[in-house]
């Protein structure tokens, strides 16, 4: 049986020695990641690939940018877009490869983009501003900032989650004409600044990282003929009390299993794994450890579940770690990987 192959797209800030993607080779079993090249674009903050593996959509100074994905994992540019606003921070595609969807935290606009079937990118669809002031008028979340954009498992909507405003705004997603309206809601604790939205596998489920408050918020989720159905059930930390004065929560990514939630905290410089509850989706803390790095800003689990990294912004590095889940403890595996400047991270399996 041929064993399965993976590579990892790295999206750093090329302000410094990085001039833009990194592509890793991936030996899941081992935990190791080996850089093989990396491809020139314009502070990649932010990429994903598409469901058929054939894409992938980064954030660029210029808008966004398109790649073709090679059989051995390599890139090759197809175009870029203007985005009709200023610099995104993320980027969702649907499964059907129709739409890309992106998210502006410095001007709060949600922006709707047509693709084609060659994987380029066409025209704005649509784009809409969030408007309103936060309850911190004199901090930095006082006006409407987009951090992240994400579909539901079914596709029907759209999370857009607005850490000025304290709320994620789930926006219903017209795919015939290219359309998108508000259809709820979410609205977080105040100055809680939410910061990004995972599903369990399920979709049964949906947890809010809050980066200013350094919690999860965890909902039920359902899709219903009436609409969109989220119901907070629990709420969270990912510090000690005393840690956050000086603290932001980060990254948050669910196993692919579903079993477990992983979240990175800056400031705290550590991460937190979480036992989902596969009855009620609620979480039960598992282990909390330092990472030895300076503002883990991004994770990324293996699909084994046994491994996962922390891109360690300030440090200039990726780290990996082991986790046992019987004992509640991980621990590093290996050198850390220098990368200037890290900011996200997609593991990609490779077409047999």
């Amino acid at each position: 049986m041929n064993k399965d192959r993976y590579v990892a797209y790295v999206g750093t800030y090329t302000h410094g020695t990085s001039v833009g993607i990194h592509i890793y080779d991936v030996d899941v079993e081992e935990g190791s990641m080996t850089e093989r090249k990396v491809i020139p674009i314009n502070n990649p903050s932010h990429l994903t690939v598409s469901a058929d593996g054939k894409f992938l959509y980064s954030i660029a100074d210029e808008g966004v940018a398109a790649f073709k994905v090679l059989p051995d994992g390599d890139l090759e540019a197809i175009n870029e877009k203007w985005i009709g606003g200023m610099r995104g921070c993320y980027v969702d595609v649907d499964r059907e490869n129709r739409y890309l969807f992106v998210g502006g935290y410095h001007d709060g606009r949600v922006t709707m983009m047509r693709l084609n079937e060659d994987g380029s990118i066409g025209e704005i669809a649509d784009g809409i501003f969030h408007t309103g002031m936060g309850r911190s008028i004199a901090e930095r979340n006082y006006r409407p900032h987009v951090n992240c954009v994400k579909l539901t498992p079914k596709q029907y909507y759209l999370c857009a989650v607005d850490g000025g405003l304290d709320q994620v705004k789930i926006y219903q997603i017209d795919y015939e004409k290219g359309k998108m309206k508000i259809a709820d809601i979410l609205r977080e604790h105040l100055e809680s600044s939410p910061r990004m939205i995972r599903f369990t596998p399920d979709g049964n489920y949906a947890y809010v990282l809050c980066e200013e408050s350094n919690e999860v918020d965890v909902y039920t989720y359902a899709c219903t003929p009436q609409g969109p159905e989220f119901e907070r059930i629990q709420s969270v930390p990912t510090v000690d009390e005393e840690e956050k004065i000086n603290c932001g929560a980060s990254g948050m990514e669910v196993s692919q299993d579903g079993r477990y939630l992983f979240c990175s905290n800056a400031g705290a410089n550590s991460v937190i794994i979480y036992a989902i509850n596969q009855e009620n989706g609620e979480l039960t803390m598992i282990c909390d450890s330092k990472i030895s790095g300076d503002y883990p800003k991004s994770i990324a689990v293996f699909p084994d579940g046994q491994h996962f990294v922390s891109l360690n912004h300030d440090t200039n590095e990726i780290m990996t770690f082991h986790v046992d889940y019987e004992k509640k403890y991980f621990l590093m595996k290996g050198r850390p990987i220098a990368i200037d400047q890290p900011n996200c991270i997609h593991i990609h399996k490779l077409s047999q």
